[in-house]
C-alpha cells in the first residue's frame, strides 16, 4: 500500500513509446515529487537511455524483481504486457496506473478521471485503470452536465488522430502524404486502408454486433466512470488523417431542460474544461490548437431542435496528454494527496 512520503520512486513501463515519452515529460513539467525514476520497455530497447530532468536514465527490461522498492508505476506497455506485469507490480507493493484496456472493466479496479470520479481511488487494490483516450475527454464534459440535468442518452462520433495508434501510424501518415504529393505508389501497413486524405470508420477490431471494440469501450467506460448504468450511449469511432488530437461530435438528451446558455455556464466553471465557443467569429476547438494543452475544449454548444431536451457540442483534446499521460499523472497526484 502506498505510504505518505516527501518523494516517490516512480516507474514508467513502456517508456520508449509515444505515451510513455509523454508520461516522462508530464512528470517533469508538473514537478511530480520523484525521488528516483525507473524506465522499462521491451527487450529491443535495452541499452538505450532517455532523459529526465537533464539526466540520462537507462531503459531496462522487466523481471519478477523489477518493482521492488517502486512506489508508483505508470504503465503504457499494451494490454498483454499489462495483463502479465501489472499484478506482479501490485504484489510487490507498487500502485499501478495502467493505460491499457486490460483492467478497465474489471469490477475490482477503479476506472478514474480525477475531475469526474476521484472518489473511486479509495477502493483500489493496487491497480488503477486509465480510461480510453476518447472516453476521458468525453466524460470530463459530460459529468457537469449530468450533475446539472441528468443525461439520459449520448450519441458520439469520434474523429481520432493517428497518434492514438502510435509512432508507426504517425510515420505511415507522413509517408503516405509525401508519396501522394509526389505521385508515388501508396502503401499501407498499420491500417487496413490508406489513411492520408481519408477517413476510416474502423478503430480496433469488429465485434459480432457490428460495433468495434473502440466503440464498445466508450459505451462501457462512460457508464462506469459516471457511475450510472442507465445512460444510453452509442458511439461511432473514426480514424482521421490528423497527427495529434481527438475530436468528437456529441449529442446528449437530458431529463431536465438545459439551454445552450445554461450549458455554457455550467461548463465554464467545470474543472479541466475550456469553453471555446463563438462560431460567429470562427472560434471553436481545433485539434491543431489543442496539441500540447492539458484541458479539454468544448464548443459549438447548441440546442438540438429535433428533441425537447437535447444539446449538440464539439469536444477536442490532446489524446496523448489528457487522453493518456496527463490523466495517469493526475491520478498519481490525487493518490499522494489523499494518503
Amino acid at each position: 500500500m502506498l505510504k505518505k512520503k516527501d518523494r516517490y520512486v516512480v516507474a514508467v513501463v513502456g517508456a520508449t513509446g509515444a505515451v510513455g515519452n509523454e508520461m516522462i515529460a508530464v512528470l517533469e513539467e508538473r514537478n511530480f515529487p520523484v525521488e528516483r525514476i525507473r524506465l522499462f520497455a521491451s527487450e529491443r530497447s535495452e541499452g538505450t537511455t532517455l532523459e529526465y530532468e537533464g539526466s540520462e536514465f537507462p531503459v531496462e527490461t522487466l523481471s519478477e524483481d523489477s518493482f521492488r522498492g517502486i512506489d508508483i508505476a505508470l504503465f503504457s506497455a499494451g494490454k498483454e504486457r499489462s495483463k502479465v506485469w501489472a499484478p506482479v507490480a501490485a504484489k510487490s507493493g507498487c500502485v499501478v496506473i495502467d493505460n491499457s484496456s486490460e483492467w478497465r472493466m474489471d469490477p475490482e479496479v477503479p476506472l478514474v478521471v480525477p475531475e469526474v470520479n476521484a472518489q473511486d481511488l479509495k477502493w483500489h487494490k493496487g491497480i488503477i485503470a486509465n480510461p480510453n483516450c476518447s472516453t476521458i475527454q468525453l466524460v470530463v464534459v459530460l459529468k457537469p452536465l449530468h450533475d446539472a440535468a441528468k443525461i439520459k442518452r449520448v450519441v458520439v462520433t469520434t474523429f481520432q488522430s493517428v497518434s492514438g495508434t502510435g509512432k508507426k501510424a504517425m510515420d505511415e501518415l507522413l509517408r503516405q502524404t509525401a508519396d501522394l504529393l509526389n505521385f508515388r505508389e501508396i502503401r499501407h501497413e498499420v491500417y487496413p486502408h490508406q489513411i492520408a486524405f481519408n477517413c476510416l470508420p474502423h478503430i480496433d477490431s469488429f465485434l459480432e454486433n457490428g460495433s468495434t471494440r473502440e466503440e464498445t469501450k466508450m459505451v462501457q467506460e462512460t457508464r462506469k466512470i459516471l457511475g450510472d448504468a442507465t445512460i444510453g450511449v452509442t458511439a461511432t469511432a473514426v480514424r482521421v488523417p490528423v497527427f495529434r488530437g481527438h475530436s468528437e461530435s456529441v449529442n446528449i438528451e437530458t431529463e431536465k431542460k438545459l439551454t445552450a446558455l445554461e450549458a455554457r455556464s455550467v461548463l465554464a466553471v467545470a474543472p479541466g474544461v475550456v469553453v471555446f465557443d463563438a462560431p460567429g467569429k470562427n472560434v471553436y476547438p481545433l485539434a491543431i490548437e489543442v496539441a500540447g494543452k492539458d484541458e479539454t475544449y468544448v464548443g459549438r454548444i447548441r440546442e438540438d431542435e429535433s428533441i425537447e431536451k437535447g444539446l449538440n457540442m464539439w469536444i477536442v483534446a490532446d489524446n496523448l496528454r489528457k487522453g493518456a499521460a496527463l490523466n495517469a499523472v493526475q491520478i498519481a497526484e490525487q493518490l499522494i494527496e489523499t494518503i
